[in-house]
């Protein structure tokens, strides 16, 4: 039998002699005192089969420290004191009273001689009163014996002393219920299809459900704080009128990554080392011919104002297959075909993916990382737009502290580099690259030479860092990212900010 049956036992048969009765005080076969949360546990299991009822009881007793069942047994500190002291007119030398009674001797003398109980002659203690009353001992007794005490401030002085404490106590009072038994048949906790053939359900107790019980929490995903910030990134965009970029293809030939953004084919950025490139397949020639061949001549001949770079440019370098190592690439794809459209309309782009570069993996560079574009396209853009713009766009964002610096990018001029200051790092970061785009990559394109297209790009992960105050791009992406880390950390909001950046150039 288990233990949980031999307490019904007990229980059923306290109560076929006496009914109702209190668990106060209840015991086992053996005559030790159960504990109340186990005697509940008890009664719920015999609640949801209706053998029994119970009420439940709260009284609070007071019960003694360990100080305090001290007192009570060798007698308050105070008393100490005074017996220490003779009954004679030399009394005690006070430095030989802590040799005599020890620790009790800095606490109990002050209380001596606020009970008049002693008094000082010179260096010694002499007594005041031929006996006493240790009054604080019986009041403890009193509260041990009965775990109660008729004089509420007393056992508050008992307690602001803290040789007692009030407890809160629960029993209950149990009695019989509609279908009480003195055994307890196992309950039916689901119904078979044996039971339905053969009615052996109408014989059979089943276990009542309890629809008030707390199911487990089911374990939902968590959204990584890279998706919280790219969402407020994009509602930003949507804010301000952008449509988004198709970005579902993470590998783009040559000519739409390079080429179609008039970067010459010995670039850097073209090595092995910089960018990752497929062996299979390895090539592809996807892209419109008559386009290819506009580039080709921009590159190696010049046009549209331009002398180009005077190199001769192979076209088996264009069909070469990577993974993308920047979203400009789809920005390139899209504007041609925005150039291919009857009439010019302006045009806002944005998109937020992955990219991948061949980077030597540190505290703030990984080899795959998601890029942030934005583009505009319209007739006769300035530079000024495209400051005024990237001004509003970071305010929304939130993003105070800002730099511009020039910079050289292929396919844009002019070019700046955006930088923020990075508490976590102590130092500026930087978060952003923009420009304007050359004529020499817009112009092949076939769009009106009054266009202008302005556009800039940011990480996502360096303003993520930034906003949950991470110092280390490899504790947010990658095999050691903390999943506590995911899970507790809120829903992303970046900070509003109705007052534009003030940005330095």
């Amino acid at each position: 039998m288990s233990n949980i049956e031999t307490l019904q036992k007990l229980i059923l048969n306290r109560l076929d002699k006496e009914s109702p009765f209190s668990t106060k005080g209840f015991t086992d076969e053996e005559g030790t005192e159960l504990d109340q949360q186990v005697i509940l546990g008890v009664l719920n299991s015999l609640l949801s089969r209706e053998m029994v009822q119970y009420e439940v009881i709260e009284n609070e007793i007071w019960v003694l420290s360990e100080e305090g069942s001290e007192i009570a047994e060798q007698g308050s500190h105070e008393a100490k004191v005074f017996y220490a002291v003779p009954a004679t007119e030399a009394g005690l030398p006070i430095s030989e009273l802590p040799k005599l009674i020890g620790d009790a001797a800095k606490i109990g003398q002050g209380r001596a001689f606020k009970n008049k109980w002693i008094k000082k002659d010179g260096t010694n203690l002499v007594r005041q009163v031929e006996s006493i009353v240790d009054q604080t001992q019986e009041d403890l007794r009193q509260i041990r014996d009965t775990m109660k005490h008729s004089d509420s401030e007393v056992t508050k002085e008992l307690k602001r002393r803290k040789l007692c404490d009030n407890k809160k106590v629960v029993s209950y009072m149990v009695s019989k219920g509609s279908q009480f038994a003195l055994t307890v048949t196992k309950q039916a906790t689901d119904l078979t299809v044996d039971m339905l053939q053969n009615d052996l359900w109408k014989s059979l107790s089943f276990k009542q459900y309890n629809f008030d019980a707390a199911g487990i929490p089911p374990a939902g995903g968590h959204f990584h704080p890279l998706l919280k910030v790219r969402e407020e990134f994009r509602q930003i965009f949507f804010e301000m009128g952008f449509k988004e970029m198709p970005t579902n293809k993470f590998v783009e030939s040559s000519f739409w990554n390079f080429d179609a953004l008039f970067q010459p084919q010995q670039h850097p950025a073209r090595d092995m080392h910089d960018t990752f490139f497929l062996k299979e397949p390895a090539t592809s020639d996807r892209f419109p011919q008559e386009y290819m061949e506009r580039v080709k001549k921009v590159h190696s001949e010049g046009g549209y104002g331009s002398i180009g770079y005077g190199y001769n440019w192979k076209v088996e370098e264009a069909e070469k297959l990577l993974l993308r190592t920047h979203t400009t690439a789809v920005s390139s794809y899209m504007l041609y075909h925005l150039a291919q459209q009857p009439v010019f309309k302006p045009t806002k782009l944005f998109s937020i993916d992955r990219v991948f570069r061949n980077e030597t993996v540190d505290a703030t560079h990984l080899a795959e990382f998601h890029q942030v574009e934005g583009v505009i396209a319209d007739k006769n853009l300035t530079l000024g737009d495209l400051i005024g713009f990237l001004n509003e766009f970071f305010g929304k964002m939130g993003v105070k502290n800002l730099r511009f610096k020039p910079a050289y990018n292929p396919y844009t001029e002019p070019s700046m580099e955006i930088f923020s200051y990075h508490e976590g790092l102590g130092k500026w970061v930087e978060i952003g690259n923009s420009g304007m785009f050359r004529p020499e990559m817009l112009l092949p394109m076939g769009l009106d030479p009054e266009v202008r297209v302005i556009a800039w790009g940011l990480s996502l992960e360096r303003p993520t860092m930034i906003k949950y105050g991470i110092d280390n791009i490899r504790s947010l992406v990658g095999h050691k990212v903390d999943l506590g880390m995911i899970q507790n950390n809120p829903i992303c909001r970046l900070d509003q900010d109705a007052h534009p950046v003030k940005a330095q150039v």
